[in-house]
């Protein structure tokens, strides 16, 4: 009987919960503050499409771990060899007047390149549909956030949210997200340029949960006026195990894996 009456408490506070009409800055904070472990490792396959659907394949390693509300990320590219020990390190700060630290580790020049804060935006990352600022997490302070409408999207209910950024100098000026509410992934994200013209189209899917964490498993980003892509599928996901601190360090990024 006791399991049975929690069992319907949590069904009525999930139902009262959905009936609430939430703000846009309240879905994002619940996206940004989505579990996922104190620690993230995952292999990555990357292809460059150009527009005559021509194919350059890379392979990454990636590692993560969370320093209470800030996050450090480095990856090493691991083939093929023109690429290889290629380097890329960030320290994500939550504080929205801290910009993110990021370098970037150039084997062949045997050279690490600081990113700023200005390029970050604007610059894409080794010839993906990346900028550099989309390799991290935005403060939820940098935009602000309006929830236009809910809909079903491939078969889920999913909010769309406009995010519009406060300053000047993003080569977008807005993004707009269908937000699954299930699982709280951006499952597809429209980037539009200074001219209200669509920039780039993001498309996420083979969303799981791996560990316990609501994990996608694919990624694609086009930029459609160009029609250039990049696809992204993201293999062997491990989160919360031990990862020493010296991974994260502009000396660590030069030596490689």
């Amino acid at each position: 009987m006791k399991k049975i009456t929690t069992i319907l408490a949590a069904m009525l506070a999930t139902a009262t919960m959905s009936a609430q009409t939430l703000t846009g800055r309240e879905i994002a904070e619940k996206v940004h503050n989505r579990p996922d472990g104190d620690t993230r490792y995952c292999e990555m396959s990357l292809t460059l499409i150009n527009k005559n659907g021509s194919k350059r394949v890379r392979e990454l390693k990636s590692y993560s771990k969370d320093y209470g509300n800030d996050r450090k990320t480095i990856m090493f590219f691991l083939y093929p060899g023109d690429v290889k020990g290629t380097g890329f390190l960030t320290w994500e700060y939550d504080a929205p007047d801290h910009d993110d630290d990021k370098w970037l580790y150039l084997p062949a020049m045997k050279k690490t390149r600081r990113i700023s804060g200005s390029s970050s935006k604007t610059d894409y990352f080794m010839g993906t549909d990346f900028t550099y600022d989309d390799m991290g997490r935005r403060n939820l302070d940098e935009d602000t956030h309006t929830l236009l409408r809910e809909e079903m999207l491939d078969g889920h209910k999913c909010w769309v949210l406009q995010s519009v950024p406060k300053k000047a100098g993003d080569i977008y000026t807005r993004r707009v997200s269908w937000v699954r509410q299930d699982c709280l992934i951006p499952v597809k994200v429209e980037f539009y340029d200074k001219l209200g013209k669509l920039h780039r189209l993001l498309v996420a899917d083979d969303v799981k949960q791996v560990d316990g964490y609501w994990t996608m498993g694919h990624m694609n980003i086009k930029n459609v006026q160009t029609n250039h892509e990049t696809d992204l599928v993201f293999k062997n996901y491990q989160y919360d195990k031990p990862t020493n601190d010296n991974l994260f360090t502009v000396n660590q990024l030069e030596k490689g894996l």
